[in-house]
């Protein structure tokens, strides 16, 4: 593994243990050149998945796209680590286990949107800012407005 610190290609593992919700091993490492501790998460790869974006590019799924979004979506909301955490695993396994090798981003952005519903309606509302493309402050408007609706029922 990698030094993130110094770029050099050997590192020894410390410490192994499972993350909470047992979807990966936590390693802690420390570099042979430097000495710098890091952190490595080790997940199960079902099979290799590929996106498909709108325009019609291509891209390999990559989780830590994801955990970002949930990540900015849900800054400064007192939501636990280990919930956005369980959301993206969440999420990752509904993606494996369609048995498709190639998904549509528009799929995985509603499935990011319907977890963040279930989750917290500020993070819902300011992914689906960036997500919907809103333009001003209508978008918004008109949007929350559905998110306080469906509340009531």
């Amino acid at each position: 593994m990698r030094c993130p610190f110094c770029a050099f290609e050997s590192s020894q593992v410390k410490d192994s243990r499972p993350t909470e919700d047992n979807t990966a091993i936590r390693r802690r490492r420390q570099c042979d050149g430097c000495g710098a501790r890091f952190t490595t998460f080790e997940r199960v790869q079902l099979r290799e998945i590929t996106v498909v974006k709108s325009d019609g590019t291509r891209e390999t799924f990559d989780r830590s796209k994801i955990d970002q979004s949930v990540a900015l979506a849900s800054r400064k909301r007192g939501i636990p680590q280990e919930r956005l955490d369980q959301l993206v695993s969440g999420i990752q396994r509904q993606i494996e286990t369609l048995g498709e090798s190639e998904v549509q981003a528009k799929a995985i952005g509603e499935m990011v949107m319907e977890g963040l519903r279930a989750l917290d309606s500020v993070a819902y509302i300011r992914f689906a800012s960036v997500y919907r493309d809103f333009t001003d402050a209508k978008d918004f408007e008109e949007f929350a407005s559905t998110v306080r609706d469906a509340g009531k029922n």
